[in-house]
This record gives structure tokens, sequence and C-alpha cells, in this order.
């Protein structure tokens, strides 16, 4: 791994600022774990290596997010996925939201957020979450193959009792950042 993208990866991590006391803590153990010169992707399917860059992506308008209910995780979750090796989290995003949502050409902003997840008991996932601007009325070609279907739900409405343990606290973040 080049040295330049180790580097864009711990700047983009950097840039974070925290919500809470729990994401101040992930952010210092992602830049530690970042510097220690381990391995950053996942090589092989489910933990090689144990703990591993992955991506959220939520289209957002102004009253609400989409979800998709995924196949594989039994949850209603944002859009992403794990970063290639020599993939840099922002280069992810656009792949992913290509292949998972047939979409292209959104702007991409910096990651918002950032947890750490252990997933099924076998690895851990370090997460970088993206807010991406939408509209409802945006045509998505979701991934059959990968999930049940995409839904928009409004703010008020997320199913966090069927999602990934820290939406509650992304979505707080994305009022915050909003206000």
């Amino acid at each position: 791994m080049s040295l330049e993208l180790r580097a864009a990866i711990r700047a983009e991590v950097s840039a974070i600022i925290p919500l809470d006391a729990l994401e101040a803590e992930h952010l210092q153990a992602t830049l530690a774990w970042i510097d220690s010169g381990a391995e950053l992707w996942r090589r092989e399917k489910p933990a090689t290596p144990p703990e591993h860059l992955s991506t959220y992506f939520a289209l957002v308008d102004g009253s609400g997010l989409l979800l998709v209910d995924h196949k594989n995780a039994g949850l209603w979750l944002p859009t992403g996925g794990h970063v290639d090796p020599g993939e840099h989290p922002r280069d992810a995003v656009v792949r992913e939201l290509f292949e998972e949502l047939g979409i292209s050409g959104l702007p991409l902003p910096a990651a918002s957020f950032l947890t750490r997840t252990e997933v099924t008991g076998h690895h851990l996932d370090v997460t970088l979450w993206y807010a991406l601007q939408a509209v409802r009325t945006l045509p998505l070609r979701y991934d059959d193959t990968e999930f049940n279907q995409a839904r928009w739900f409004d703010f008020d409405n997320l199913p966090y009792a069927a999602s990934d343990p820290h939406l509650a606290r992304f979505a707080a973040k994305l009022a915050k950042i909003s206000a």
C-alpha cells in the first residue's frame, strides 16, 4: 500500500468531528490502527484481516434517508460495503453507489461519521459514513440479489431496532450538522 493512500485515508478520518465520546473513542482507535501500519482492507471474506475498512453512504433528503432491507444481515441498513484493497473509501462509495443502486454522478462529501462495529462475532468493520444529498424521486435500480427492497424512511420513523446499532447516533449527527 502506498504511503500516500494511507495518509489520504488518515486525513479523511482525522477530518471527522466527533458527535460524542463514543465517536471520539472510535476515531482515536482508528487513527492508532491506521498509524500502526496494519492492513486496512479485507482480502478474503468474511474476516481476513479481522479488522478492515467499510463504508456506508446514506442518501439523505431534508426529512429522511434511504435504507435497504439487507438479505444477509436481516437489517435495514444504509447502502455501502467493504473497501477493496488499495481503494480509498470515497472511491468505494462511488463504486458501491453504482453497483447497489445504479446511481452515478452524485456529489460526494467528506465522511461525516465513523464507527467500529463487531460483526457477527468474527470481525470488526471500521466504517466511514457518508451522507449524500438526493431527492426521493431519484430513479433507483437496487441490487435485488443483495437487498429485498430499498425504502425511504422519515427521520421520525427510522427502524432503529432493526438496523445498524449506530444508526440513531448517525441520524442525531445529521440533525446537528443541518441545524
